[in-house]
């Protein structure tokens, strides 16, 4: 295997990485924030506020995104071994 493989296997596992988990993380962000506005406005400000919607939104997320975020990871592991061949030589 030489050099550029292996650095170009690195970089699709980190790209695939950042794309599995943006749904998760982008929907955890945007319930925070409007925790935060909500919290901002009514002048509450309880720390442990924000955990509960954030970990409800992000199983919402696991749930609807789930089954596209499997296909991705069958597609590159299958990518990944049928490439071994290769990498061997």
């Amino acid at each position: 295997m030489s050099g550029d493989m292996a650095i170009q296997i690195g970089r699709d596992a980190l790209y695939m990485v950042m794309l599995i988990s943006a749904p998760m993380l982008g929907l955890g962000l945007l319930v925070g924030v409007m925790v935060s506005i909500f919290q901002a406005t009514t002048q509450i400000q309880e720390q442990t506020l924000v955990f509960i919607p954030k970990i409800i939104a992000i199983f919402i997320a696991i749930v609807v995104f789930g089954p596209w975020m499997l296909s991705l990871m069958v597609d590159y592991t299958r990518e990944i071994l049928s490439s071994m061949p290769n990498m061997i030589r």
